[in-house]
């Protein structure tokens, strides 16, 4: 599996060759690839590295023992984002199935992984279709974080309305805050963005509110990591600040992800497992030392937006109020 690895953006374009599933656990837990939707694929990948060159149904004990290993590794990478854990179970039924059918093992778990790649793609395509519906030409829109084709198998969730009016020439304009600690907002967003020939305009994170106050933000569109039956969602740090700003200035404030995010086996947010992140990417930047030592750091990656403060959710099946994500079987929302 070849990736770009998003540490080291946008200082250097670089791209590593992933040939175990050790090396693509590593490569999601360190952040080398990123986004909900996009771990779920990158550990779809890695169970075919599971199996080995080939892999036969025959075999089928043995192998299976090695399928669910590495569905195991790879999915204690990072807790929150349910896409992970999604593509992970879908792999396995895959797997278990060839095996009680005597199918080719790894050409199975082959094809199952790039479905998962092309449905990714095209729920990205239908978000950006249906989202860009809500933000009228050649506005402004904020976002958080990155939610674009750096996070997905696709032209992204948060930005896939973005860069639909921008293909259609509507000129769409982006505000970046940073996002803190990790700036994957200047880092990742604005690279993207910038090599897409979006326009777009980085702010830092203490500055959101003030910049929502001008009055000329049309709308506010974040991704998602998991969001629970009651519409309750979790999203990078920083997001539940900017949903409270956009409500306090009476900006529409809306999230965008795939239908695979939706987790109805989680009832609110206050169940969504949080990953906490090591002190040091909070305390020092690239090797540097940014606060005292000994001082102590609280570092979780996501916060929990609560369903009252989001406008509405675009998805790959239509566009919801939060208090219908709890009727995801009617909805068409189902995980599997």
């Amino acid at each position: 599996m070849r990736i770009l690895d998003q540490t080291l953006l946008p200082g250097q374009e670089a791209y590593r060759e992933l040939d175990s599933v050790e090396a693509i656990a590593e490569a999601i837990r360190l952040l080398r690839v990123r986004g909900a939707p996009l771990i779920g694929i990158a550990a779809a990948m890695g169970v075919v590295q599971a199996v080995g060159k080939r892999g036969s149904g025959k075999a089928g004990k043995q192998v299976l023992e090695r399928v669910h290993e590495a569905c195991k590794l790879l999915g204690a990478t990072r807790p929150t984002a349910v896409n992970l854990q999604w593509a992970l179970d879908r792999m396995l039924r895959r797997a278990e199935q060839a095996c009680a059918a005597g199918e080719e093992l790894r050409d199975a778990l082959i094809a199952e992984a790039t479905a998962i790649w092309d449905e990714d793609r095209a729920m990205c395509d239908r978000i950006g279709e249906l989202g860009a519906a809500l933000i009228p030409a050649g506005s402004t829109v904020c976002t958080v974080c990155n939610a674009g084709a750096l996070a997905t198998g696709g032209i992204g969730t948060a930005l896939a309305p973005v860069y639909t009016l921008h293909r259609a020439g509507q000129s769409p304009h982006v505000v970046i805050p940073e996002t803190r600690p990790l700036l994957q907002g200047s880092r990742l967003t604005a690279w993207e963005l910038i090599q897409a020939g979006v326009d777009c305009t980085l702010i830092a994170d203490g500055m959101i509110a003030s910049r929502l106050r001008l009055g000329d933000i049309a709308c506010v569109i974040v991704g998602a990591d998991r969001i629970a039956a009651n519409g309750d969602v979790a999203n990078k740090i920083g997001t539940y600040g900017l949903a409270l700003a956009a409500r306090a200035h009476g900006i529409p404030f809306y999230v965008a992800a795939p239908s695979s995010t939706f987790d109805p086996a989680t009832p609110d947010g206050s169940r969504i497992p949080i990953e906490q992140r090591d002190g040091s990417e909070v305390a020092s930047w690239q090797g540097s030392r940014t606060a005292p030592a000994g001082i102590k750091v609280w570092n979780p990656a996501f916060d929990v937006t609560p369903a009252d403060l989001i406008t509405g959710i675009i998805t790959d099946k239509g566009i919801f109020k939060p208090n219908e994500i709890g009727h995801s079987e009617a909805a068409g929302l189902s995980r599997y």
